[in-house]
This record gives structure tokens, C-alpha cells and sequence, in this order.
């Protein structure tokens, strides 16, 4: 018997959820499972499907989950419009990407974050409802896994009538089937995930007016640039690969360094900035520190440095532009 909906559907019926992710972090899995448990698992009807670029890690991601009463039949594979649940699997999102555009007021938003539920709403300036924070990164680095299993168990927590054994039991199917080592350690993951969600729900204060999740074209006749001119040539020098990390990037503790430029080689993104310095008439070449701007962390650095001087942190808000030394000083005013 199928599991009773909640009363405050959509006007065409569904449960709507969206997860907003970068690649690499595992969020079409996470939705993929999400969808199974309820039709299999619970008995509803329902879709999952996800949209992405380029493949690869580090660029925007989408995971939509519709539910539905078993009566009624999923005609549509639209983008959730108006989501009950938006889970932001990456914090840096905030601020580049809409994450919160179409929540609804009934709704519930849920970051990767070791911010406070209010601290959260500031920053994505909602005028209330109900925001959840988990620290998923925390959670996957202490049992070696994803942080995806950690926001399944929060997104399970947070849409209530979805039962997290069912859940789990579609996890141990599916890990069963592909990796079974690593079986416990994401069950793990997603109980800690659900219980360590934090949800606040703070009063409405000013209109909602999140808007509705439809993507619009850029340009039209009425606003496209003369000539077919490029208004973005995709920079590279302009790029801020920020959004891209993980949780993880590299710390420089020069002390350590030799200098023997093995970090450069490897480095994929030339993010690495080197100085050029005349000692007793001879040229040599000293590692500065990094631009974290161009840093996706890859840690790859991190892998080929001999001595140690490279080494993986978690990062915290602030420590890349604190400890930030500009490729470019030219461009901010010369600041180094």
C-alpha cells in the first residue's frame, strides 16, 4: 500500500524536489536512489531525471524528484518549477547560482554547511520559512564517502513522509550491486545525514517572492548585443573556479619548500604563482603561494610535492582570499 502524500501538493499533483549540486558530488545518485525508494519502495508514482553541461567535475548540476499518488500518471519531465525540498549540496553555489529561486513558501531549503540556519537565510535573503544545515563534508571526510549519502539523509529527514529505512534499503541495494565495500560506510553516511540535519523555521517577514524556476534565454530581439558580439568570451583569466572545489584545497607552507617546481607540472590549472629574483648575479625562481581563484582543488599538488609543503585542509569561509596571493595583481589594482 502506497504511503500517504502530504496535503500541500502542487496544482498538478506532485511532490516536487531539486537538488542543486556541482559534478563530482553525487547528487544524480542521490536522486536516483530518492526516486527508486519511492516507487518501489513506497509505492507512488514518480520521476527522477537530472541536467548538467559538461560532464565533468566541478560544473552545475540539477537533480529533479516528482512524487505522485499511484492513481495519477507522470506526464512531464520538466524541471521542478516550484520545489518542496531544494537541497544546495555545494555552500559556494549561494551567491552564483539562484539555488532558492521556485521554493515554495511551505518549503524547505537544506545547505552543506557549518553555518547557522540563520546565517543561511541571510545569505540566500529569504524572507523566512524553513532552512536546514548539515555539515555533509564533515560527515563523508570522517566515514570516507560522498558527502551525497549524507544530503540523502537530510533530504529524507526534511520531506517527512518519506520512510528512511526504505531508503536505506535502496542504498543497500545499490551499493550491494556496485560496491559492496563501501556498503556500511555510506549507511553510516546517511544516518548521520538525518540525524544531524538542523531545521529552523522562522516567521515570514515581507512578501515571498522566490519567484518560479523556469529558465529564460538570455538574450532576445529586444536585448541582444549588435553584430553577434561575444559579451562573454569565457575568460580564463577572469574564470573563478571557487564553485569548483569540494570541500578540500591546498595549503602552502613555504617554509617547507624547495622550490623544485614538481607542483607546477602537475598542476592543471596554473593557479601556482612563481617569482623571479636575481641572487649574487643568477636568476632563480621561487613558489610565491597560490591564487585560489584558478584553484579547483584537484589536490593534485598536493600528491607531488616532495617535502610536504603542499599539503590538504578543509577549507573554511575566508582562508582562500586571506591567504590568496593574486597571478594577476594587475587586475584588482595591483594588489598582491
Amino acid at each position: 500500500m502506497a504511503v500517504a502524500l502530504p496535503t500541500n501538493l502542487d496544482e498538478d499533483g506532485f511532490y516536487g524536489i531539486r537538488l542543486e549540486s556541482i559534478g563530482g558530488l553525487g547528487a544524480h545518485l542521490a536522486g536516483q536512489i530518492l526516486a527508486e525508494a519511492g516507487v518501489l519502495g513506497l509505492g507512488l508514482n514518480g520521476s527522477h531525471f537530472s541536467s548538467y553541461g559538461s560532464e565533468k567535475k566541478g560544473t552545475p548540476v540539477k537533480s529533479y524528484i516528482r512524487f505522485c499518488s499511484p492513481d495519477k500518471t507522470v506526464r512531464t519531465s520538466s524541471p521542478v518549477e516550484r520545489p518542496h525540498v531544494i537541497a544546495v549540496f555545494h555552500e559556494a553555489l549561494i551567491g552564483r547560482e539562484k539555488v532558492a529561486l521556485g521554493l515554495r513558501q511551505d518549503g524547505a531549503i537544506i545547505v552543506n554547511s557549518t553555518a547557522s540556519p540563520a546565517e543561511i537565510k541571510e545569505r540566500l535573503d529569504l524572507p523566512g520559512g524553513t532552512i536546514g544545515v548539515v555539515d555533509a563534508l564533515a560527515i563523508a571526510l570522517a566515514e570516507n564517502t560522498r558527502i551525497n549519502m549524507a544530503m540523502l539523509g537530510a533530504v529524507t529527514r526534511a520531506a517527512a513522509f518519506i520512510d528512511p529505512e526504505t531508503v536505506k534499503a535502496t542504498v543497500r541495494d545499490t551499493f550491494e550491486r556496485r560496491y559492496p565495500h563501501l556498503l556500511e560506510a555510506n549507511l553510516r553516511t546517511f544516518q548521520r545525514g538525518y540525524d544531524e540535519l538542523r531545521l529552523q523555521t522562522f516567521p515570514l517577514e515581507g512578501e515571498w517572492a522566490t519567484g518560479i524556476a523556469r529558465p529564460q534565454p538570455a538574450y532576445g530581439y529586444l536585448n541582444a548585443p549588435w553584430g553577434g558580439m561575444v559579451t562573454n568570451p569565457g575568460n580564463s583569466v577572469l574564470k573563478n573556479l571557487t564553485a569548483s572545489r569540494q570541500g578540500l584545497i591546498p595549503a602552502f607552507e613555504v617554509a617547507k619548500c624547495v622550490h623544485c617546481g614538481l607542483c607546477d607540472v602537475v598542476c592543471p590549472d596554473y593557479c601556482l604563482v612563481w617569482e623571479t629574483v636575481v641572487e649574487d648575479g643568477e636568476q632563480a625562481v621561487y613558489l610565491r603561494g597560490i591564487d585560489y581563484q584558478y584553484c579547483k582543488g584537484c589536490l593534485k599538488c598536493v600528491d607531488a610535492c616532495p617535502t610536504a609543503a603542499l599539503v590538504e585542509i578543509r577549507e573554511t569561509e575566508g582562508y582562500a582570499e586571506a591567504n590568496r596571493v593574486r597571478l594577476f595583481p594587475q587586475l584588482d589594482g595591483g594588489r598582491s
